[in-house]
């Protein structure tokens, strides 16, 4: 297993380092376009290997995608981040132009590569790399609802006051403030329905949170989180390396699942070893429906702009 990171930021370093750490791929390489950036993380996580005990190797490169050649899967973090008060929407125009790129040019030396994007605006980016490319619907996947659904656990867990371990739960739609959908009537605690344990202002308080969790780090921080994205996509990218059919929110190019097509929206999804194996159609309520619905138009709207 191959696996090239594009973007050696604070996503894409702890991505390459959770990858490496769980020890499942024998190279990784981190590319990136600012001189010696990627060589020295690849350097420095390098150094840690006999302490963490991994034999992954992890190499780096300043834009020279040939090194990226035979890449099994590759992750797109590169682009601008978010700053406090921006929304993810307001990075296209200079996102867009990066992904396409990127996208190209891991295709031209790894044409059998499978896809994740990460950068923001992540369901607009996620269609615009499946535009640009001509992949199958199944190569090229959308991180998103893998960490929504992963700050979603975190909160039910803050609230039901227990190990995240015992709880279960997803987020779909798109990967943004407004756009997200916490399912707090399918979410459970080890089998049973959250609602018997939590009240409805603490599950409202759960729904809220988790779709400004990305903003409330932003705002924390001064620029988008690193440390959960990198463990989502690492996640992600074990489930193909391992074929292990795990099930994930994640933005997949719909052809009519969920009476939805030609967007990439954020549906759960088995992921394989040949990439989304099966989007998952599960029932939703009216309510649901009604928000995928307006979901879906907003992504839309965001796409119109590309």
């Amino acid at each position: 297993m191959k696996v090239t990171v594009v973007g050696a930021g604070a996503v894409g370093a702890s991505c390459a380092e959770y990858i490496a750490i769980k020890d499942f791929a024998a190279e990784v390489v981190l590319i990136d376009i600012k001189e010696g950036f990627a060589e020295g993380k690849a350097m420095d996580l390098m150094q840690t290997a006999s302490l963490n005990g991994f034999d992954s190797k992890i190499v780096g490169t300043t834009g020279d995608y040939s090194k990226t050649a035979g890449s099994d899967v590759a992750v797109i973090t590169s682009g601008i981040p978010r700053k406090p008060g921006m929304t993810r929407e307001e990075l296209i125009s200079t996102n867009a132009g990066i992904v396409k790129s990127v996208a190209e040019s891991l295709i031209e030396h790894s044409p059998n590569v499978i896809i994740i994007v990460v950068s923001n605006p992540m369901d607009t980016m996620a269609y615009l790399a499946h535009k640009a490319t001509g992949l199958p619907k199944n190569r090229i996947i959308g991180m998103g609802g893998a960490l929504d659904s992963a700050r979603f656990k975190y909160r039910l867990a803050e609230q039901l006051g227990c190990p995240q371990s015992d709880v279960d739960g997803m987020v779909i739609g798109g990967h943004s403030d407004t756009g997200m959908i916490p399912l707090t009537r399918l979410a459970t605690r080890n089998s049973v329905p959250v609602s018997e344990f939590l009240s409805e202002e603490q599950l409202t308080y759960v729904k809220e949170e988790t779709k400004v969790g990305g903003a409330t780090l932003t705002k924390l921080l001064g620029t988008s989180a690193w440390y959960a994205p990198g463990a989502a996509v690492s996640a992600m990218v074990q489930a193909i390396a391992q074929d292990s059919q795990k099930m994930f929110p994640c933005s997949c190019l719909l052809d009519g699942e969920y009476g939805l097509s030609d967007i990439s929206l954020g549906v759960p999804a088995i992921i394989g070893a040949n990439g989304i194996e099966k989007i998952v159609e599960i029932d939703l309520n009216d309510a649901e429906k009604e928000n995928l619905q307006t979901s879906a138009d907003a992504v839309r709207k965001v796409n119109g702009l590309l």
